[in-house]
């Protein structure tokens, strides 16, 4: 099973206690370390494996953990590893596909320190934070806001406003974003090249979870229409949008879609960006829709209309919620 403790911390990126408004060493002990398995045969087993290994958030006494989507998604088994040295079993009470929030409920008394929410609206370039990771100081980060921008990634993803943050946690997923009053900003998701070469987080901002959080907690998912997925992974290849590949047995494979294709428009119209092509995408409609594509193939252009889907479909759901 990975580690979330294999990319070693320097020192010299380490937050130093003196250097915050806050109890720094209580606060980082609300980020536990979370292990999670998935069946051989989960839907998303071949993208992301069957092992997954990061870290969550405790944002309520009750033992409620925010963490990154993808590292429970169809979990079957979920540990989480206590900043004290206890492991306690989890289960996953909800997912939700816009944003990338996961919601973990420890299974066993916690005991530990709950993270308050902040508003990472107010959030400004330069601002001081710290990218907590499970293990407390040593196994966390001391960064600045570099970015606040859309972000679109190829597995049909947009944020209107991510943060990004340098320099990079190595072991990112679902590490807490702390911001300069101890409170929880945002759940790390990726890390990234940035234009200078250097290495910077994403991480998905925490004033997304509050309209959803009840819905999470109540359904699952957030509550109203799904988005129409397609279940392709587009990239911007030298300003072209390259088809990359195909969700097995999802809606773009059936309707013969193949890798290498070129998407130059969606009913019509044009795109220009990622995020353009996935907007237009969903202004189609809600699950079910028919979303015309104009595709290049060798070429030629090629029109085809794909029947869109709900990915969570697709996806094993908990044995226990």
């Amino acid at each position: 099973m990975p580690s979330i403790g294999d990319g070693k911390i320097s020192s010299a990126l380490q937050p130093r206690p003196e250097d915050y408004a806050y109890d720094l060493d209580r606060v980082l002990q609300s980020v536990v370390g979370l292990r999670a398995t998935m069946p051989q045969d989960a839907f998303t087993a071949e993208t992301l494996g069957t092992e997954r290994a990061g870290h969550g958030v405790l944002i309520r006494d009750s033992g409620l953990i925010l963490t990154i989507g993808y590292l429970i998604t169809e979990a079957d088994q979920i540990w989480l590893h206590l900043a004290d040295g206890r492991a306690v079993a989890g289960t996953p009470i909800g997912y939700d596909q816009e944003t990338g929030f996961g919601l973990v409920q420890a299974l066993g008394r916690v005991g530990l320190p709950a993270l308050p929410l902040g508003n990472s609206s107010a959030v400004a370039l330069g601002d001081p934070v710290v990218l907590g990771g499970a293990g407390g100081r040593k196994r966390s980060v001391a960064a600045r806001v570099v970015g606040k921008q859309e972000f679109a990634g190829y597995w049909e993803y947009v944020l209107d406003e991510a943060i990004f943050t340098a320099p990079s946690h190595p072991n990112w997923g679902g590490t807490a974003l702390i911001g300069q009053s101890g409170e929880l900003l945002g759940i790390g998701s990726l890390q990234l090249e940035a234009n200078n070469g250097n290495d910077i987080n994403m991480v998905v901002p925490i004033d997304l979870l509050k309209p959803i959080l009840d819905d999470m907690l109540r359904f699952g998912t957030r509550k109203g229409p799904v988005r129409p997925w397609l279940g392709m992974y587009v990239a911007d290849t030298e300003d072209k949008l390259v088809v990359m590949g195909l969700a097995n047995r999802g809606p773009a494979q059936r309707a013969r879609i193949d890798t290498g294709d070129i998407v130059i428009a969606v009913n019509g119209q044009p795109v220009e960006s990622l995020a353009d092509l996935f907007r237009k995408i969903w202004s189609m409609g809600h699950v079910g829709a028919d979303v015309p594509l104009t595709l290049v193939r060798d070429g030629r252009s090629l029109d085809i209309v794909v029947k869109s889907a709900d990915r969570n479909a697709f996806l094993k759901t908990p044995r226990m919620h």
